[in-house]
């Protein structure tokens, strides 16, 4: 591959992941939420219930804007609090995920729709090609965050 056609790619990406916060910005605007607590939502129904403290590690977000973050999906029942029973201390965050899914699937039918659609007109084996990259992309980002944090 040369340089041109890397940068045609990489030019791509960064299209795409521009274009993937303005529609997820208005995803959540029309769901009544701002873009990053729309996002922040997603993380807790991709790993399920967790603490304050570990949704403010995965977030990056202070314990305060974290409390905060959860009286606002708190206040639209989208999470519940609930306390540890082995320290009353530890408030552990749980999805209500039927909630979650009434408000946001109707948002995502037609995005969801066309591109399962586009997904189906690739072969398997350009679909192995597209996993892989996408695979070692989220590595690369999850290794390029992982060292922001830590300094």
């Amino acid at each position: 591959m040369d340089n041109d056609e890397i940068t045609r790619v990489r030019k791509l990406s960064q299209s795409y992941a521009y274009t993937s916060i303005q529609m997820h910005e208005a995803v959540a605007r029309k769901a009544g939420l701002s873009g990053t607590d729309h996002k922040y939502l997603g993380f807790l129904m991709q790993k399920g219930q967790m603490t304050a403290g570990e949704l403010s590690n995965l977030t990056g977000l202070t314990t305060g804007a974290v409390t905060g973050l959860i009286d606002r999906f708190e206040k639209k029942k989208l999470v519940t609090r609930k306390f540890a029973e082995d320290d009353r201390r530890k408030v552990i965050i749980e999805p209500n995920t039927k909630n979650i899914m009434a408000l946001l699937v109707p948002l995502y039918k037609e995005f969801r729709s066309k591109s399962e659609k586009l997904l189906a007109s690739f072969s398997s084996k350009e679909l192995k090609i597209i996993e892989t990259y996408f695979l070692k992309a989220t590595e690369i980002m999850n290794e390029t965050t992982d060292k922001l944090n830590k300094k």
